[in-house]
């Protein structure tokens, strides 16, 4: 009769990448008491805070500050997931320093999207999130009492009932464009910024979104001479690559 060998130091299988692994992976390090710490460029315009715990943000006019928004949390461990939003570009994500590794896609949830969100708030640190339509204030209430649950964020692109703080940008200046060619090789973006906190009530800030060397960092206020020039440019633009 064969006996069976000596237990051993067990030895872990990596697990398909599914988008349900992925959320089991995040279930299985959840906590409820986490720290958000927070790129400091958007440190920067939320007057030097970070993400609050258990809230929701929303953020319209470009997805590279969605992004920088994920960045943050993502490079400290934390899981991200994104709904609702097919172009969303994951190599331009890594480059802002979004960890694809910790990253859940789910591009089209159809019409179950609120159900999908809420799974996902359960199991992730940060949710972005694109809704089909207009959000309800007793659908951002019933995500809100999970959020405080948890411990998570929730990052809304377009409008969200009852938002910690709302961003948005205003303008844009693109450069490194010549007289009708070469390479977009950074952005200069105006943000306002609105919440419920009087720290962040209407606050205007510039930012490189990114930069020339692809860093996203406070920038000086552009003119407006430069803000003209580039206006045909920056609406197909954004379209383009958020």
């Amino acid at each position: 009769m064969a006996t069976a060998a000596p237990a051993g130091p067990r030895r872990v299988v990596p697990a398909p990448r599914t988008t349900e692994t992925r959320v089991q992976q995040a279930l299985d390090t959840a906590g409820v008491d986490r720290t958000l710490p927070t790129h400091p460029a958007i440190s920067e315009l939320l007057a030097g805070a970070g993400l609050r715990s258990g809230s929701a943000y929303s953020v319209r006019g470009s997805s590279a500050l969605v992004m920088a928004m994920m960045a943050g949390p993502s490079a400290d461990g934390a899981w991200c997931g994104v709904v609702g939003l097919p172009s969303f570009g994951a190599e331009a994500a890594r480059g802002l320093g979004v960890d694809l590794d910790r990253l859940v896609l789910v591009p089209d949830p159809e019409h179950d999207w609120l159900n999908v969100v809420a799974a996902l708030v359960d199991a992730l640190t940060v949710v972005v999130v694109r809704p089909p339509g207009e959000v309800t204030p007793g659908e951002a209430s019933r995500l809100a009492a999970r959020l405080r649950t948890r411990g998570g964020v929730l990052i809304a692109v377009g409008s969200w009932p009852g938002s910690e703080a709302r961003l948005e940008v205003e303008s844009n200046v693109w450069t490194g464009l010549g007289s009708g060619e070469g390479l977009l090789t950074a952005r200069q973006a105006t943000v306002v910024v609105t919440g419920r906190r009087a720290a962040v009530h209407q606050r205007r800030h510039h930012l490189w979104l990114p930069g020339p060397d692809g860093t996203i960092r406070p920038a000086e206020s552009t003119s407006s001479s430069i803000h003209s020039r580039d206006d045909h440019l920056t609406h197909w633009q954004d379209e383009a690559v958020g």
